[in-house]
């Protein structure tokens, strides 16, 4: 189990690929070198057999009748490990993640990608939104799709009934997308420029937010059938976002959503966060969200003109 996300070892499938990937990301063992199969009874009267190492790391801490499981230095309790154990392993885990990223990053730049990694909770219309985006977009710009999920190519398939391509990553087991996985299902993109890349992410608002894959943006999507408090309660990746699209929004009159104070606790927790609220299903706020991604594309491409630039100066003055 890795300590960053608590997902488990798996293989990692991705349509086009030569190979099924191991997922080399998640392939630390942990040291395990006691066994810890749980078969005592846990009545939480008997002393724990690891001398509650995990309470002494002082990952855990009561208030009241509520318990925080993220308060020591690592930011997470597993049983078994203490919380240097755990910072080391996710310093790795990381650490090797962001070199994958860079990669991909070096490879989106040279291809004149504009890529954005969609990120949200199960069930907050992602698939419905990317879609709807394809139609009005693909006459325009070459579109391409990286689609994540555990099992399953039903979204890939949504996304292919628009006309554009799309490669299906199935993690398995693992609850979020990584560098290396998108730079293999990158291996089907090759001839891909000036184009714009919507990297679906697995439905999870907690793990993603760790793991760059090489993105220009990620960009959070929220349904108002959510709760408002969303932002307080997953605050790593409203911080790690450029974007909160508020989707669903035609069913506003029937909820009781507070879209002032969602919209509030976003900016609390990312105070840099734009905020566009639209129905992907009715149309309403597509212009503006359409609008963001064609501003934003423009800005990358106008950075890369002026890095480009640059090097050309940098080079004549040493004529």
């Amino acid at each position: 189990m890795c300590t960053v996300c608590g997902c488990s070892e798996g293989e990692v499938k991705i349509e086009g690929s030569h190979h099924h990937h191991h997922d080399e990301h998640h392939s630390h063992t942990h040291d395990h070198s006691h066994e810890h199969t749980n078969s005592h009874e846990h009545s939480h009267e008997h002393e724990h057999g690891h001398d509650d190492e995990h309470l002494h790391s002082k990952s855990i801490e009561v208030d009241g009748d509520n318990m925080h499981f993220g308060k020591g230095p690592a930011h997470a309790h597993v049983a078994g490990l203490s919380q240097s154990r755990m910072v080391q392993i996710e310093q790795d885990i990381l650490g090797k993640n962001d070199m994958y990223a860079a990669q991909n990053r070096a490879r989106f730049e040279k291809q004149s990608l504009f890529v954005l990694n969609l990120v949200s909770s199960p069930g907050s219309g992602k698939t419905t939104l990317l879609t709807e985006t394809i139609q009005l977009i693909k006459d325009h710009y070459s579109v391409a799709v990286i689609e994540g999920d555990q099992q399953t190519a039903n979204d890939a398939d949504r996304i292919r009934e628009t006309g554009v391509q799309a490669v299906q990553v199935n993690t398995g087991k693992g609850c979020h997308l990584d560098a290396h996985m998108v730079g293999h299902a990158m291996e089907n993109f090759a001839d891909m420029t000036c184009g714009i890349l919507f990297i679906e992410n697995v439905g999870n608002l907690v793990c993603p937010a760790a793991f760059d894959l090489g993105e220009a943006s990620k960009v959070a999507i929220l349904s108002v059938t959510e709760g408002e408090d969303k932002p307080l309660k997953y605050p790593d990746m409203f911080h790690a976002s450029d974007l909160m699209i508020l989707n669903k929004t035609d069913l506003l009159p029937y909820l009781d959503f507070d879209v002032e104070r969602c919209i509030e606790y976003a900016k609390q927790v990312n105070p840099d966060i734009k905020v566009l609220q639209l129905s992907a299903r009715s149309g309403e706020g597509m212009k503006e969200w359409i609008d963001w991604l064609i501003e934003h594309r423009k800005e990358m491409i106008q950075n890369r003109i002026d890095a480009l630039q640059t090097e050309v100066d940098q080079f004549r003055a040493l004529l």
